[in-house]
């Protein structure tokens, strides 16, 4: 049985990019059949990140396919103003309203997401300036749960930050579900620090790239 591998990412990984995000996306479970169209999802918190910024992704390969990745941007401003004129014309296309209802109601409504996916200054409104500075780039790591707990999430990390650092990047950043306790956990293990933007219903973490 080959152990499971990091590398960097690949176009033909971009379905499974897809999966893995709506299989981790409800605070770290499982969202499929919550929203009406399971891409949802992955068209807000990782397709965009694929096509904008390839060579900055990685992905854990297991039994021959994605089951993990690392997707990031080295400037989350020039992200947000590529995403507002390239993305959301096609996002808009494909999601042009809310959807059929599915008979659950998480917190994030479809209504909500689908806002998020024509509102990219979103990603840059909940951070000062200086943290722009401090703090350009941005990261989403997911992982199948049957990779989740072996090292990878720490070794995707390194690989990044080390990608990022030999461009300049000073640090990066993230958001995640404040009721995802052990996400929370893993990244102060990892030495994540708040943002001073930081607060208890939008967490933000970051830290320094070397």
């Amino acid at each position: 049985m080959t152990d499971p591998f990091i590398r960097p990412y690949r176009t033909t990984d971009r379905a499974d990019v897809a999966e893995i995000c709506v299989r981790t996306a409800a605070a770290g479970g499982d969202a499929r059949g919550i929203y009406s169209d399971d891409l949802l999802m992955p068209d807000v918190y990782a397709l965009p990140y694929v096509d904008h910024s390839p060579d900055l992704a990685w992905v854990v390969e297991h039994h021959g396919r994605a089951s993990g990745y690392i997707i990031s941007v080295a400037d989350t401003q020039a992200f947000a103003d590529w995403w507002a004129r390239a993305w959301t014309p096609g996002f808009v296309a494909r999601h042009p309203a809310v959807g059929p209802a599915t008979g659950r109601n998480p917190d994030y409504t479809e209504a909500q997401l689908l806002y998020d996916g024509t509102d990219p200054q979103r990603m840059v409104r909940g951070l000062r300036h200086d943290e722009l500075t401090t703090h350009p780039a941005h990261l989403h790591i997911d992982l199948l749960p049957e990779l989740q707990r072996r090292g990878l999430g720490a070794r995707l990390i390194d690989t990044l930050r080390t990608a990022l650092a030999e461009r300049a990047v000073p640090g990066v950043h993230l958001g995640y579900a404040a009721e995802n306790t052990a996400a929370r956990l893993f990244y102060d293990r990892y030495g994540f620090k708040e943002l001073p933007s930081s607060t208890p219903h939008s967490p933000l973490l970051g830290i320094a790239t070397t």
